[in-house]
């Protein structure tokens, strides 16, 4: 899946099909049997709609960069730590010379001008009405609608391209990808008071007993030994991805401080960076659950490390990806990324086509090499997939199944168990890798017939690790109240890599980047809680059962601070 390949076209036959494009002949590319579950045709698409599209260009080394990255990212190599330059990323990534000469022959004899939107220069977008797109690509673009949410979107179930571009061109979006109807968001599970009592937050000898019903920075330090600590190193950032207009505020921010944290300074602020248009409003209406919940998070468990809320707008330059790729692109642009980066949206793994979810986990494999640890939610729908409330076989969530990042799942209380919610299982997509073989095919063994048929037994199994998901409590709006989720635990979660980091490049070293060859290790499952109860039902099933080990429903388990910052060597 990620070795290239190119066709050499002789430059009197591309001089032929761009003088006659009429003549060209097409072959099939991409095709999906009929559109996912919930979505319905409603019609042709208007002839003269805009469609933005976006090509993907084949990369010249991907199998390379694969390479390199696990050489950077594995404990025992000798190149452990020594993560690749912004050039060094781009010179495996970049398209060969061939590619994007045959690209633009065929652009041009279509009177289409693209432009460049990835540093590398491996995605191109141009716009054309709906009639020339069917034209250009022999494809059918008609409306679907979602019939749950109602929302409406352009696409087709096939496209074909010029044969003289396989090879050179990997993907045509948006085609047979399909929206993420529902947004990824935590459950608010109930209110609270409208001020949140304060707590001494500095001297936990033990869990507090207010932990079995509200989780707060407090609980989690007693229950993975979080420092309270400040870091300070302040090259050691930490990035927040803000996705359909979530808002974080800084007056709930502080708010929160005051009563959970009383032992930072209560005017502790988040940095701010936007993109597509992106933008962070202050009033308390604009308050968003889920972004206040990653910041407080963040800010509130890595104490004093370098917090940046990335706000991603509507004026999307990856098409209907609604950002995904797109800040990928702008981290990877900047000659120092944040070493960490939480995410707590994502989507079912059949709603993106097998192509783009490549290339999107291919943009992964190139920030992780860069030294970036990625940590995605994994869901909120149990092996139902992210909130699906009807399925007939286990549904896989994205980016998740990407092998290039960190999928974390959920527990709840005390003594930690599996929250029912967790998604988990098998991707469709991407194979079991090696990181993570041996646990993957213990569990299956340990699992025997059990939902045999459901799932993918050869697939990359997820999440990697959890942390607590349940009776979060945070302030929005002024006012407290408690959510549930995946969401909650990937900024835990990232919390305390970002803390490892810290500790680290002040002795001198490395931060760890791509995390799971390290996580997977004698050393890295030695240090972490391994949850062995609890479930995640879905698709009329009890779903999976966690056990000792890993298990597609905790993974690997939760964090253990003391014990991390031994297995990483200080």
């Amino acid at each position: 899946m990620l070795s290239s390949f190119r066709f050499l076209v002789p430059v009197a036959f591309v001089a032929a099909v761009a003088a006659n494009p009429v003549s060209r002949s097409l072959v099939l590319h991409e095709q999906r049997a009929s559109a996912p579950n919930g979505f319905v045709k409603i019609g042709a698409a208007p002839a003269d709609q805009v469609l933005n599209l976006r090509l993907a260009l084949v990369n010249s080394d991907m199998a390379g960069l694969e390479d390199s990255l696990y050489a950077v990212s594995t404990p025992n190599s000798a190149l452990y730590g020594q993560h690749l330059s912004k050039d060094e990323v781009e010179e495996f990534v970049k398209p060969a010379p061939e590619s994007v000469s045959i690209v633009n022959e065929f652009l041009a004899a279509q009177n289409v001008t693209a432009k460049s939107i990835s540093p590398a220069g491996d995605w191109l977008a141009f716009s054309v009405p709906v009639s020339k797109a069917n034209e250009m690509f022999d494809a059918d673009f008609s409306v679907f609608q979602h019939e749950e949410t109602g929302k409406q979107s352009v696409r087709t179930l096939a496209y074909s391209i010029p044969t003289e571009l396989q090879g050179h061109l990997d993907l045509v979006h948006p085609t047979i990808t399909f929206e993420n109807p529902f947004a990824h968001l935590p459950v608010v599970s109930s209110p609270l008071s409208a001020t949140a009592k304060e707590q001494n937050l500095t001297s936990r000898a033990s869990v507090p007993s207010s932990c079995d019903s509200t989780i707060t920075p407090a609980c989690l330090q007693a229950l993975y030994g979080i420092p309270t600590t400040l870091a300070t190193e302040n090259s050691s950032t930490l990035g927040v991805s803000g996705f359909i207009e979530q808002y974080a505020n800084q007056a709930d921010l502080t708010s929160f401080l005051k009563a959970q944290r009383s032992d930072l300074p209560s005017d502790t602020k988040f940095a701010l960076q936007t993109l597509d248009g992106g933008s962070n409003p202050q009033d308390a209406s604009d308050a968003g659950t889920e972004a206040n919940l990653d910041i407080q998070y963040t800010v509130g468990v890595a104490s004093g490390v370098p917090t940046t809320f990335i706000s991603v707008g509507e004026n999307f330059q990856d098409g209907d990806l609604e950002g995904f790729l797109d800040i990928i692109n702008f981290l990877l642009n900047e000659t120092n990324p944040p070493h960490v980066l939480t995410t707590s949206y994502g989507q079912n793994e059949d709603t993106i086509s097998r192509a783009l979810a490549n290339q999107l986990c291919n943009a992964y494999m190139q920030l992780g090499a860069r030294g970036t640890s990625i940590l995605f939610a994994s869901g909120d729908g149990g092996v139902g997939g992210s909130q699906s409330s009807s399925c007939t076989t286990f549904v896989p969530t994205f980016p998740s199944g990407c092998p290039y990042m960190t999928s974390v799942g959920a527990t709840t209380g005390v003594t930690e168990t599996a929250a029912d919610f967790s998604s988990g299982g098998f991707s469709n997509y991407f194979g079991t890798p090696s990181y993570q073989s041996s646990v993957v095919s213990a569990f299956l063994s340990a699992q025997g017939s059990t939902n045999s048929g459901l799932f993918n037994t050869s697939g990359r199994g997820f999440p990697d690790v959890s942390a607590q998901g349940e009776n979060v409590e945070i302030i929005v709006g002024g006012e407290s109240g408690t959510v549930a989720g995946t969401s909650c635990s990937s900024p835990i979660f990232a919390s305390v890599v970002a803390l490892l980091n810290d500790r680290l490049v002040a002795a001198g070293k490395s931060p760890l980047g791509f995390l799971n060859p390290f996580l997977y290790s004698d050393a890295g499952k030695a240090a972490l809680n391994d949850v062995t109860s609890g479930d995640n039902p879905g698709c009329n099933t009890n779903g999976f059962t966690a056990r000792t080990g890993w298990d597609p429903v905790t993974g690997l388990g939760t964090p253990n601070f003391p014990a991390l910052l031994s297995a990483v060597g200080l």
